[in-house]
């Protein structure tokens, strides 16, 4: 039965990876049912985040579910929120069984879920596949337990870790396929960020292209003064994906209402001792807001901001075949460090060749 419950279970998770990046502030589950081998249903947590995948899978295996056995990649819901809990419709449909990857840990639900289906007189096994689905859904669970969402900080530089010259030319340093690849991640996020130095520099559209994407991921500028492009391409696309720019107090009241009428969203955020934005008070509105994945894209200072206070969860490194010199500008700013011992260090997940370029995948190391 273990090797089954394992094959299923990922099956759920696959379910579950379709709707990443859509389904805030819920997370992505996914749910099979199955019975006598025999898979009767299956569905994923659908935009916007709901309906939940319990529900869609059972649909799909309508009285056939009686008896079965459902696969659940999170914990079923046991509050009534917009839709009545997981956990009933469950108990209502027949499951006899029900497998459980991750413990759901929103305080709503947190272990409740499996106590009434236990209650019911169904049996019930957890942590099936637990570090895979930890994995998918440590959006959701950062969201829950750190009040801010899952950062991914997103690097393409030379060998020599540079992003542009010493003139700012930057474009392009990885190949086609690099950067196709980064849409791709963007999409699998909930909204892509950079500082407003990046947004004067480069004026980036920031939106997912040339892969066939049905929605597009929030937009987040990190700019204290509001000094934007209010005639480039954030600004022509509001309407196509959606902008929250994150500003300071003493963003000026003009510049506050163009935006707003362009029709950005405005989020006024603290400064810190150095009077730049707070990245940890900005993490935590975009938590405050629903979000639970985070794809930043830079630039450099923006990207030492986030590692010196502790919030990048996952590090992408694409590396291009080229070198740029010292006088090139580095893929990260000043950190400050006196010694080797005060340096975040993330352990290595993965390294692959994407074309021309590498791309390696970090995960951070915490003792």
């Amino acid at each position: 039965m273990q090797n089954d419950d394992v094959r299923w279970m990922r099956a759920a998770l696959s379910m579950g990876a379709r709707g990443a990046g859509r389904t805030w502030p819920n997370p992505s589950v996914g749910c099979v049912i199955v019975k006598n081998g025999v898979l009767l249903g299956r569905g994923f947590t659908q935009a916007g985040g709901r309906p939940h995948a319990e529900t869609q899978a059972l649909a799909q295996a309508g009285s056939a579910a009686q008896g079965a056995t459902a696969y659940v990649t999170l914990e079923p819901c046991n509050h009534h929120g917009q839709t009545p809990p997981c956990s009933e419709a469950l108990i209502a449909a027949g499951i006899a069984r029900v497998v459980v990857a991750l413990r759901d840990p929103d305080p709503r639900t947190d272990g409740g879920g499996l106590a009434r289906l236990t209650e019911a007189g169904i049996c019930v096994e957890t942590d099936i596949c637990g570090a895979e689905a930890a994995r998918a859904h440590r959006g959701f669970v950062s969201r829950i337990l750190k009040e801010r969402p899952q950062v991914t900080l997103k690097l393409a530089s030379s060998f020599d870790g540079r992003i542009a010259t010493g003139s700012g030319e930057s474009r392009w340093i990885t190949g086609p396929q690099a950067r196709r690849a980064v849409h791709a991640m963007r999409l699998r996020h909930d909204a892509v960020m950079v500082g407003g130095g990046t947004a004067r520099a480069d004026d980036p559209d920031l939106t997912v292209r040339d892969i066939g994407a049905s929605h597009q991921p929030v937009r987040v500028i990190l700019s204290h003064k509001l000094d934007l492009p209010s005639q480039g391409r954030l600004a022509a696309s509001i309407n196509h994906a959606p902008l929250w720019l994150l500003h300071g107090a003493h963003a000026p009241a003009p510049a506050r209402k163009a935006w707003a009428a362009l029709g950005a969203e405005l989020i006024e955020i603290e400064t810190d001792s150095t009077s730049h934005l707070d990245v940890s008070a900005a993490l935590h509105a975009l938590g405050q807001k629903g979000l639970t994945s985070v794809f930043c894209e830079g630039g450099g200072a923006l990207a030492a901001s986030l590692l010196k206070h502790d919030l990048v969860d996952d590090l992408l490194g694409f590396t291009a075949g080229l070198a740029l010199g010292s006088e090139g500008q580095p893929a990260i700013g000043a950190l400050g460090l006196g010694q080797l011992s005060s340096a975040p260090r993330f352990q290595l997940r993965d390294s692959r060749a994407i074309g021309p370029d590498i791309l390696h995948e970090w995960v951070r190391h915490r003792a």
